[in-house]
């Protein structure tokens, strides 16, 4: 079992185990900035409001993180300097333009009794023992909310819609990707999910 804890009351520097987590995550959508999953992951370190996160600990290993927000405040804020310091002066630029849309969003009607899990992922060493289960569980039972949200998760992400099946979200809403895009990154639909306590 992992104990959960939110990150900013976590020992020890999380933050980049946490990176390293989301690099990996998200390679294919962010391959065009870098093919080096560690460049990515400096890139974007600076990222997280640890406030907003939780995560699953083995010992001092960040084996599965969350960010959880009632649609008010934002899990991620991006920063143009250190995008240009790791991945250049134009790839940085656009990284900082482009993905402040896709990843500072915030529900288009925040209500009290809502939230939106975010960020959702697992330490390679740690997929398949439950750690990501285990934090969303945490949220879902220590949170006041009625009604849990999980954004746009790719229709090929069959270990991530596995387990949002199990802990009993389901799908409400799909989108269907470009023909040419879905070429490009083998993904057919993002589909969003929720849990109604």
């Amino acid at each position: 079992m992992f104990s959960v804890i939110r990150a900013d009351q976590a020992n020890g520097d999380v933050r980049s185990q946490m990176s390293e987590i989301f690099a990996d995550g998200f390679t294919q959508w962010l391959g065009f900035f870098s093919k080096d999953s560690s460049k990515i992951a400096r890139a974007f370190a600076h990222m997280f409001d640890l406030s907003q996160f939780y995560l699953a600990m083995s010992g001092d290993k960040v084996a599965a993180m969350a960010a959880v927000t009632d649609g008010t405040a934002y899990s991620v804020i991006l920063q143009a300097k250190p995008l240009r310091q790791h991945l250049g002066l134009l790839k940085g630029s656009i990284a900082g333009f482009v993905l402040k849309k896709e990843f500072q969003v915030l529900l288009d009607n925040p209500e009290l009794d809502k939230c939106s899990i975010e960020f959702v992922g697992t330490a390679l060493a740690f997929r398949g023992q439950g750690a990501a289960s285990q934090v969303i569980n945490h949220i879902v039972t220590t949170k006041s909310y009625k009604e849990f949200l999980i954004e746009e998760v790719a229709d090929t992400n069959i270990p991530a819609m596995n387990l949002y099946n199990k802990l009993g979200f389901t799908e409400y809403k799909r989108k269907a990707i470009p023909k040419k895009q879905v070429e490009k990154i083998g993904i057919n639909h993002l589909i969003s999910l929720k849990y109604v306590k």
